[in-house]
């Protein structure tokens, strides 16, 4: 399929790719995994494509005071292989791994990514677990918001006209914390059918601290709080993920109904718990 005919504009600085993004019916193009299949399917046609191709610096990975920074322009290559996110924040690598296949991960990048918030995105169930703070960016406010807050629906953000990601920072995990990415993957997309994103602290003999991100079952990714509270109250790993999304409406299509994705998700939160628990030192 060809896209309606559009204009297309690489801009060679951050500024001047804001500037653009003030007015008129303009898309970004970052890795174009996601924007590039609705253009051909006409489900978008931007008057304008701004390529962030060539704006310096919007790939870099970095740690400082604590923190991970991802710039949004990183691949999910980059994130999976990165020496300082692998060692740092070790579910962030494992969750990139997962994502479509080896052309998909060398050509998308995290920001777009996570700006397409696709319900069934691998990202968002880790960024909201690892509590994220997304940064966002126009040519006049610079703002942070938490992933929790950021995914709002399916394929709906908490960005604003205008504004643009520019890069996540993502917590260090501590050396008391384990986290595993479990998922089951569509066989035709890659995609999650669900996903979960699982960190475990221990304190002694008990967990101190829980937190389980979820993917692919509802609208958009969620922390399931409930499941949380239970581990941390000290409720077994199966009791806790018997729990994961009675609170959400399921997703149903084809090829999983709403049920059996929430029968997925609880199995799969189990098995991501005893993971994560058995890397947590």
């Amino acid at each position: 399929m060809i896209p309606q005919s559009f204009d297309y504009t690489a801009p060679q600085t951050l500024q001047e790719a804001l500037a653009l993004l003030e007015g008129g019916e303009r898309k970004i193009l970052a890795g174009g995994m996601s924007l590039i299949p609705l253009m051909k399917l006409r489900l978008a046609s931007p008057a304008e494509v701004v390529d962030l191709g060539r704006v310096p610096n919007l790939n870099g990975i970095t740690e400082s005071d604590g923190v991970v920074r991802i710039g949004a322009m990183a691949t999910h290559h980059a994130v999976e292989t990165s020496p300082v996110i692998r060692a740092r924040c070790p579910l962030l690598a494992e969750t990139a791994s997962h994502i479509g296949d080896v052309q998909v991960r060398n050509v998308g990048t995290m920001g777009g990514s996570i700006a397409h918030a696709d319900p069934a995105a691998d990202y968002p169930a880790a960024l909201v677990a690892m509590e994220a703070q997304i940064r966002l960016v126009s040519a006049h406010s610079d703002r942070t918001v938490a992933a929790a807050d950021f995914f709002q629906d399916a394929f709906t953000t908490s960005i604003e006209p205008g504004e643009m990601v520019v890069d996540v920072a993502v917590p260090v995990e501590e050396s008391s914390e384990g986290s595993c990415y479990e998922k089951v993957a569509h066989p035709a997309s890659g995609f999650a059918v669900v996903g979960i994103a699982a960190r475990i602290k221990k304190s002694g003999d008990r967990i101190a601290m829980a937190r389980i991100g979820v993917t692919g079952l509802g609208a958009h990714a969620f922390r399931d709080r409930g499941a949380e509270q239970l581990l941390e109250s000290g409720a077994s790993i199966a009791d806790a993920a018997a729990v994961v999304g009675e609170a959400e409406q399921p997703n149903s299509d084809l090829y999983a109904s709403g049920d059996y994705r929430r029968h997925l998700a609880r199995v799969h939160a189990a098995r991501a718990l005893v993971v994560a628990l058995s890397r947590a030192s």
